[in-house]
């Protein structure tokens, strides 16, 4: 039996049920019960694994595929790949209540030309700080073609600098979005029942339902990328302590990420437009010790879940050993969760590369293989 307290670790049930949903008969949690509704639609993947246990290298791995070293986050390789369609809008959008462990480096372009570098929105009041005009439109364009007069001056004798570029086009940007920000974020212009369907009263400004309902109506906009994350790295689920704790936060994301799955596939948008839910990585199959209800950080093996655009609906991937320690049944490393995302929005991961000093980078690095069995 090992030493006193084996059991208790060990041989302890789970603290929710699992049953099966939909036509696929896909097992679910009892804590998702709206998730639970949509697998019909999801492809879950039930073997990731990814190469680090601490917070901010895992963090960084899935943003950028680097683990150790600040690199280009997704968001800004599938931006500079895709270009944008919207000019009064950033490509990139990242919405999230909190500062996640990785910092800003989760949505930087780092080496990749600062124009697809990810826009920060705290869910709020004002979403955007400085959004609001302070000068009547014919001033401000005065003062927008100045400074691209002298701009245009400045890059003349800097030929090929892409932060300057990127600085020059941050500019009319954000004179676009002095009226476009506003619109996208004015929930108000939603129905009763979409508001309810996302868990949100009439004129909220916050929470993870907001987040989910701004991003639809980002993507209607013609933003190519939205990420979400829901709270930052305090308050979170990092539960060593108490696994109790994933009941509410669980309860906080489950009606609103089922509503936007809905929601997309009602308005015909479900068909080219990816949702990928994931973290960094999953939690021990077992307590933290004997008398603790918590569990450890866990990189060997956990679950994400993809629907969507290309994405084969209904269908589970790969496993786990018996006691869910390690991925064992056609494992999915991050690398690979990647290239299957690049594959899905159009690229070949391998060729999607940009050089830095002396070399060609990309998102999966060296490695990664699309999941060909998640595709449609």
């Amino acid at each position: 039996k090992g030493r006193p307290g084996y059991e208790r670790i060990y041989l302890k049930r789970p603290q929710w049920e699992f049953a099966k949903h939909g036509e696929c008969g896909t097992e679910v949690s009892s804590l998702f019960p709206h998730i639970a509704t949509c697998v019909d639609d999801i492809a879950l993947i039930r073997s990731m694994h990814t190469s680090h246990s601490n917070h901010y290298n895992a963090t960084l791995g899935m943003h950028t595929g680097s683990f150790t070293q600040a690199r280009p986050s997704m968001g800004s390789w599938l931006t500079y790949g895709l270009g944008t369609v919207n000019r009064n809008l950033p490509g990139f959008v990242v919405i999230a209540p909190k500062q996640t462990y990785a910092g800003t480096q989760v949505f930087a372009s780092d080496f990749l030309p600062g124009a697809h570098q990810g826009t920060l929105v705290i869910p709020g009041t004002e979403p955007i700080n400085n959004v609001a005009p302070r000068l009547p439109a014919d001033l401000q364009q005065m003062e927008l073609a100045a400074l691209r007069q002298t701009n245009e001056e400045h890059l003349a004798t800097r030929p090929g600098d892409s932060l300057l570029t990127a600085r020059m086009q941050s500019f009319e940007t954000a004179f676009g979005m002095q009226m476009a920000v506003p619109d996208a974020f004015d929930l108000s212009q939603e129905n009763e029942a979409t508001l309810a369907s996302y868990g949100l009263q009439r004129g909220q400004t916050t929470g993870f339902g907001w987040q989910c309902l701004a991003a639809r109506r980002l993507v209607e906009r013609g933003v190519r990328f939205v990420e979400l994350i829901d709270t930052g790295s305090s308050a979170n689920w990092d539960a060593h302590g108490d696994m109790m704790t994933h009941e509410p936060l669980a309860k906080n994301v489950d009606q609103p990420i089922a509503a936007l799955l809905k929601d997309l596939k009602q308005r015909g948008m479900l068909d080219d437009t990816l949702v990928v839910w994931t973290t960094e990585f999953g939690r021990t199959p077992f307590n933290n010790t004997a008398d603790a209800k918590g569990r450890e950080h866990h990189p060997w093996a956990f679950s994400s879940w993809l629907a969507g655009a290309g994405v084969k609906p209904g269908i589970v991937h790969g496993g786990t050993d018996e006691i869910g320690l390690r991925a064992e049944h056609k494992p999915v490393h991050v690398h690979d969760f990647h290239a299957t995302i690049l594959h899905l929005m159009g690229f070949d991961h391998e060729k999607l590369t940009y050089r830095h000093a002396g070399r060609d980078y990309r998102l999966t690095d060296v490695e990664g293989h699309v999941v060909k069995d998640v595709l449609a």
